[in-house]
């Protein structure tokens, strides 16, 4: 029998939460409103959402956004009949839309340079291990390597020409490791569209930020001690302009009574197991949000020692936060003078 200890946190603790400080927001001559702020509150991609937009277009920004989220929770959803995701995975091919080819290529791409750390043909690991219905069990042996099998994107055939997708046999895809930063990064289009310059969305935890707040200061972000109680921080960075993304062990997990031991959701590809790298919490700083949510997956999969080594070759393209199981702070040297963290923290650096 198994105990379910933490399918939820709150809002903002998932995997990061916005963290502001101290002062006022002047509204400039040319927007009285600049100021000013509307949010929305929802409900998709199986989390809960935030989105906060300043100035005269809020309204309509705001409006086109949950509208591009609704859209895209429809598109991608692997539990809903009607998606192009579920079809595809029944029939086992299909003609992609732009924005499914568009993730399937980010997720190709992050397979080949992650060593297949980030892999969307994991699904079938997730279905077994009870995560995507939440009926959470310790798979068996025999169970469990079958179903490791089927796991590889190397086994997709994809044609870019004419955006076709066939899977191995026997596979599934769930872009869930990507889609949500995948969205927050649409939702600063369609705010810039609008004409909004300053806005922060926080969908399901993953923190998008749109310029400096109204007042002309940075986006103070937290990130949450993996080992804390919730709503403790273990540091805070400032942004403008990026996306914080974190992945941790602690935001979804089940306990199996029988054993005592706790299993989480994120499965390392290579085992078929919650992986166990000695990181508890891998935050990525980046101004590509679907980046950024991959590989906060990934460098959690690979450990300390790896993720470091990937950042060094990749190091234009993303900073991070990392949290090992003995709660030591380890940032990468681009970002840390935009860190504070009362427990101190080592720089990764380049060489």
């Amino acid at each position: 029998m198994k105990r379910i200890l933490c399918a939820l946190l709150s809002l903002c603790l998932l995997t990061g939460c916005a963290y502001s400080v101290g002062g006022g927001t002047d509204a400039s001559e040319a927007d009285p409103e600049a100021g000013t702020s509307s949010t929305e509150y929802l409900e998709a991609m199986d989390t809960y959402m935030t989105l906060t937009a300043y100035g005269s277009h809020r309204e309509e920004a705001l409006e086109a956004a949950c509208a591009e989220i609704r859209r895209l929770e429809a598109l991608l959803s692997t539990g809903s009949d009607s998606s192009e995701v579920y079809a595809l995975n029944q029939s086992g091919s299909g003609v992609l839309s732009d924005d499914t080819a568009a993730l399937l290529e980010y997720a190709l791409d992050l397979y080949d340079s992650t060593g297949g750390a980030f892999d969307i043909t994991v699904y079938p690991l997730m279905e077994l291990w009870g995560f995507t219905t939440q009926d959470y069990q310790v798979p068996a042996a025999d169970a469990l390597q079958s179903t490791l099998a089927l796991v590889g994107a190397d086994r997709l055939t994809y044609d870019s020409d004419t955006q076709t997708l066939t899977l191995g046999e026997g596979q599934a895809i769930d872009f869930g490791g990507i889609a949500k930063g995948y969205t927050s990064q649409q939702v600063m289009e369609l705010f810039l569209e609008a004409g909004v310059t300053s806005a922060m969305v926080s969908l399901g935890g993953n923190i998008h930020c749109l310029g400096t707040k109204p007042d002309g200061s940075l986006w103070r972000i937290g990130i949450q001690d993996p080992a804390g109680a919730e709503g403790e921080i273990a540091a805070i960075v400032s942004v403008t302009d990026q996306a914080v993304i974190t992945s941790g062990g602690y935001q979804r997990y089940f306990e199996d009574e029988d054993t005592g031991e706790t299993y989480h959701h994120i499965i390392d590809p290579a085992t078929g197991y919650p992986a166990k790298s000695g990181l508890s919490s891998v935050s990525i700083v980046t101004g590509d949000g679907t980046l950024g949510d991959g590989l906060s997956t990934a460098l959690y999969i690979m450990g300390l020692e790896e993720a470091t080594a990937y950042w060094r070759a990749h190091s234009t393209l993303f900073q991070a936060i990392l949290i090992d199981d003995d709660g030591a702070i380890y940032v990468t040297e681009g970002i840390a003078d935009a860190v504070t963290a009362d427990a101190g923290f080592t720089v990764l650096t380049a060489e």
